[in-house]
């Protein structure tokens, strides 16, 4: 069995339909499921948000320690300031920490509104991701969500979402590629591979960006595939019925993977941790390939 079969079967035993994309950081040797296929990323676009605020902060077009007021007008709902009762003031910095650590939908769609919305797509056909598409921030997705269901605000939508039919929710935008931020998995593990290369910027912008990465508090994607001697540093994007993660693992011996996985359960009642392991099991099995040569 070739080990786009296993990783296949590795999918196919959870239920779910799986896309993945592994490459070495240094040899560009890789191993892809379906990674050429237009996918949904979700909040796995924090890490190009990120990246052009780590790169504006470098070149002195943003002050990182620029203060912030996040009002109730600006919760989005979620982690982090995003799900706050109270007014926060924090750093554009900090803003920017949240996002990926928590993946905070507030901070990112501030962040977002500071640097310029236009300016995250024009960055992904700057490092030549063709094929990723940027529509909209947090604030966009949450909007078009709402609207595809018909529910005025948040706490109506919380109402009504359990009421759908399974074929009304995988009918929502956000989880049409051709309606929503997408991408492939090749194009987001090459993006990581430029961060962890220092090729997607200045040096300090590309080092910012992979710590923000390293403290993600999340680990039952693909960190929960690896042994604790390795540095899984990461981002998730979750939807209605989808598990997306991309990240780098790097092993002791300084070797690097980027790697991108896409996991859509055929049926929303999935168990979530279920299918979250299952993403660690594939990118293990393709990092070992790679690893055994």
């Amino acid at each position: 069995m070739s080990i786009e079969e296993r990783i296949r079967a590795i999918f196919a035993e959870a239920g779910v339909h799986g896309r993945l994309h592994v490459t070495d950081v240094d040899d560009g040797r890789a191993v892809g499921v379906g990674s050429g296929e237009q996918v949904v990323i979700a909040s796995v676009f924090k890490i190009l948000l990120v990246l052009e605020f780590a790169r504006q902060a470098a070149a002195g077009q943003v002050d990182p320690a620029e203060r912030v007021l996040v009002t109730a007008a600006d919760r989005l709902g979620g982690w982090g300031t995003a799900g706050c009762a109270d007014d926060v003031e924090l750093s554009l910095r900090d803003c920017a920490r949240f996002a990926m650590a928590v993946s905070d939908n507030t901070a990112a769609d501030l962040l977002m509104r500071r640097i310029g919305s236009d300016t995250v797509q024009l960055l992904a056909a700057e490092l030549g991701l063709e094929r990723t598409r940027v529509v909209g921030g947090p604030r966009e997705l949450l909007e078009s969500m709402l609207a595809d269901v018909g529910a005025r605000d948040d706490a109506e939508f919380a109402r009504i979402f359990p009421t759908l039919t399974e074929e009304r929710v995988h009918g929502l935008r956000v989880l049409d590629p051709a309606h929503t931020t997408s991408s492939t998995a090749g194009e987001i593990a090459r993006l990581l591979e430029l961060i962890w290369r220092d090729e997607a910027g200045p040096p300090e912008a590309c080092a910012a960006v992979r710590a923000f990465m390293a403290g993600q508090i999340f680990w039952t994607r693909l960190a929960s595939g690896f042994d604790p001697g390795v540095r899984v540093a990461a981002k998730t994007g979750t939807l209605p019925s989808l598990h997306i993660e991309a990240g780098v693992a790097e092993y002791p011996d300084g070797r690097r993977y980027a790697m991108a996985v896409f996991a859509r359960a055929r049926r929303l009642h999935t168990r979530r941790l279920e299918v979250d392991l299952v993403m660690g099991r594939a990118a293990r099995a393709a990092v070992e390939a790679l690893r055994d040569g």
